[in-house]
Order: C-alpha cells, then sequence, then structure tokens
C-alpha cells in the first residue's frame, strides 16, 4: 500500500524520477554491445547474413517477454516485473560479454532480449500511471532517458574500444546496471497506484483477442511502431559495419554514426512533449517520418559513394542523414505508446505487451533481415529498408488517438 506520509501526486513525482533511471539503464545495459559489434562479429568470424541470424536470438527472447510481462503488470503490479528484469538483464549482457564462442553469445543474448522486452512493457505501464498522477506530459522525457542510456553505452564503447576488450566493457556495464537499478526500483508506485487493471469503472481482461474492433487498433498502432523500430535497430546495430566495412572509417569512429543518431534523438524526445503540445501526436508522428526518411534515404544515396574519394565529407554527409532519422523517429515510440494505452476496455499494460510484442519483436529481427538481405546485395542496400518503413511509420500516425489525462 501507499505511504500515509506522501500524497499521491509527491509519490508520482518520486515514482518520475525512478523511472527515468529506469528508462536510463535500459537504454545503457541493453545498447551496451553496439559500439563492441564489429570486434564482436570479426572475432567470431561471422559474415554479415550469419550475424544476422545470431541476432535472432534476441527476437526470440523479446517477444514472449513483452507478451508475459503485459499479463504478470495486469494480474500483479509493474514494479515485481521490474524488479525481475533488473536482475535478470545485467546477468544477459555479462553473458554476452563472456562470449567466446556462438552458443555463449546466443544465451546472452536470448536473456537480454527477453528482459528488455519484459521490462520494457512495465516501465511504459508504470509511465502512463505516474503522468495520471502528476497530471504532467513525461512520456516522450521518459524515452529521451532511454535515448541517454543509448547514446552513453555508445560513447562509452566507442571511447574506450582502443583500450578495453568488448569483455571488460559489458562486463562493467552489467555490474554497474545491476546495483542502480534496485535504488530504482525501490521507489516506483505500488500495485494500487501503478494502475495495472486499467480506469475504474472499466472491465480489463489479461489479454485482447487477435481480431475484433480493438485487436484491429492495436494492429495498426504496432504495425506503425514496427516501422519506427526496424530503422531504430537498423541504425543501431549495422551502422558500425556500415562505417568500418564499406567506408573504411576505423574501429571507434565507426560508432560515429549511432552517435549522431542517439544524440538527435536524444533532442527530438526532450522536446518531444512540446511537440506534441504544438502540433499534435498524429503531426509529430507524420513529418517526422517523411522529412525524417527522406533526409536519411538521401545522405546515404549521396554519402556512402562519397567516402571512395573523400573519406571524411561521405562520414558528414552518412552522420548528417543518421542525426536526420534519429530526430525524426524520437517521438515515434512515445506517441505510439499513448495511443495504445488509450483504449478504452483495454487495460494499459496489455495494450502495451500487444504492440510491444509486434514492435520489440521487429526491433531485433529487422538487423536479422536486413543481414539477409545485405547477404545477398549489400548491406548499403540493405539500408533501404528501414528507410521505406520511416515513411510507412509516419503514414500509420493516424491511428494515433492518446486519452486526456485525469486524476
Amino acid at each position: 500500500m501507499s505511504s500515509p506520509s506522501l500524497t499521491i501526486y509527491q509519490r508520482g513525482i518520486r515514482a518520475r524520477n525512478a523511472i527515468w533511471g529506469a528508462f536510463f539503464l535500459l537504454g545503457f545495459a541493453g545498447l551496451a554491445w553496439i559500439p563492441r559489434i564489429p570486434e564482436i562479429k570479426d572475432s567470431l568470424g561471422l559474415t554479415d547474413g550469419q550475424f544476422g541470424l545470431v541476432l535472432l536470438a534476441s527476437t526470440l527472447g523479446a517477444i514472449p517477454g513483452a507478451q508475459l510481462s503485459g499479463r504478470v503488470v495486469h494480474m500483479h503490479s509493474s514494479k515485481l516485473v521490474v524488479r525481475i528484469s533488473a536482475i535478470t538483464l545485467p546477468v544477459g549482457v555479462f553473458i554476452m560479454g563472456s562470449a567466446t564462442n556462438v552458443s555463449t553469445l546466443v544465451c546472452g543474448m536470448f536473456i537480454s532480449g527477453f528482459s528488455v522486452g519484459f521490462m520494457d512493457v512495465a516501465i511504459n505501464a508504470q509511465a502512463v500511471a505516474i503522468e495520471k498522477h502528476t497530471q504532467g506530459r513525461w512520456m516522450s522525457t521518459f524515452h529521451a532517458m532511454w535515448s541517454i542510456g543509448a547514446f552513453f553505452a555508445t560513447l562509452i564503447g566507442g571511447v574506450i574500444a582502443q583500450f578495453v576488450t568488448p569483455r571488460i566493457n559489458l562486463w562493467i556495464i552489467a555490474i554497474f546496471t545491476f546495483f542502480a537499478y534496485f535504488f530504482c526500483v525501490h521507489y516506483l508506485l505500488p500495485a494500487d497506484l501503478d494502475g495495472h487493471l486499467g480506469e475504474p469503472g472499466e472491465d480489463t481482461e489479461s489479454k485482447v483477442p487477435l481480431f475484433g474492433k480493438q485487436a484491429m487498433v492495436l494492429w495498426a498502432l504496432g504495425i506503425g511502431l514496427m516501422a519506427a523500430l526496424i530503422p531504430e535497430g537498423g541504425a543501431y546495430e549495422w551502422s558500425g559495419i556500415l562505417l568500418q566495412d564499406h567506408m573504411g572509417i576505423g574501429i571507434g569512429v565507426n560508432a560515429s554514426a549511432a552517435t549522431a543518431f542517439s544524440l538527435a534523438m536524444i533532442t527530438s524526445r526532450l522536446l518531444g512533449d512540446r511537440f506534441f503540445a504544438k502540433w499534435g501526436y498524429v503531426n509529430t508522428v507524420k513529418y517526422g517520418g517523411y522529412v525524417g526518411g527522406g533526409i536519411w534515404g538521401l545522405s546515404l544515396l549521396i554519402g556512402i559513394p562519397l567516402s571512395d574519394s573523400h573519406q571524411l565529407w561521405g562520414l558528414v554527409v552518412v552522420c548528417i542523414g543518421f542525426a536526420a532519422a534519429g530526430f525524426g523517429m524520437g517521438p515515434f515510440f512515445p506517441a505510439f505508446n499513448l495511443a495504445a494505452a488509450s483504449i478504452p476496455g483495454v487495460a494499459p499494460s496489455v495494450g502495451l505487451a500487444r504492440i510491444g510484442t509486434i514492435a520489440i519483436a521487429a526491433y531485433f529481427a529487422g538487423p536479422t533481415l536486413m543481414g539477409g538481405i545485405a547477404e545477398v546485395t549489400s548491406l548499403p542496400v540493405a539500408f533501404a529498408f528501414p528507410v521505406v518503413l520511416f515513411f510507412i511509420a509516419g503514414y500509420q500516425s493516424k491511428h494515433i488517438k492518446v486519452r486526456e489525462l485525469s486524476s
């Protein structure tokens, strides 16, 4: 039960601060290995196509993780789910760092993928309840903290790549995350305040049928989020290989595209709640998809060939494109999640789990598909796939409807 010494608003503010930390740590640990991917891939002797298949391990973990999370949150609480995944996520990262063969890497990726899906639904469900109790829109800034965590993981990994092995890099992050999460979990909203049963007076179930009026809305939102997250996964997991193997950019510097992407996403998510208030959820996502995708595609068409004769300018052009993609994409995830948590008769955690299952699976499976395309054609050609998806995400924005805040 909630503490009688604090008002609901005060507990909401305290939980808001804690969930900022939880989002940060999810991005920090979940993407810890991104800047070290080229080294890990090379150390295991994998081709682009083989590495793409290895990435499926995360998908196979994320799908049941997200689906199970929605039911556990609805039946118990979001805090319980965060507490469990706060243990399993660092364990998965630690195992990935310990990998000396493909089997160990796959095991670590499966555990990490499950933990990311399991926690993602729970902290987004907490975020919806926090907005209600504080009467403020924070969702975009919560996701900004995820992006900041991802950025620091990318930055740290890139900076220390010349001095520290991927194993030590991932071990340090896993240990830090393990202890930091315990502090955050303590201040989250308890079961009686986290809205896991849905809105008062609404009859909600722990699952939604695959088809029907409510299900069709969730499918539409899930497709939009899928079209947003595949490019995100592709940008993080293939950008370093693109720069290193196809543009001749060295270790450390090959993380610059992912860094530009992260910084731009951080900026747009910190501003995202203002964008939503000024232009609305639909227009923010629509134009972010169309403009961001257009600039990204154009930069790849120009920058990659340019790097053959002018490597630095080619790198600059490509990084500008990744920055435009990150800035346009930033508000996507908060907007689609808020819409999924706003469907009448569907508990927020259940709606979030449904689109989360679709989208998180796509987040991990998308890079695998890109690896398959790269194996048949080339990695630069494979990047056309996430660029096209940007336009699909913008189109799917028409299904976004967000419930007004009410205490």
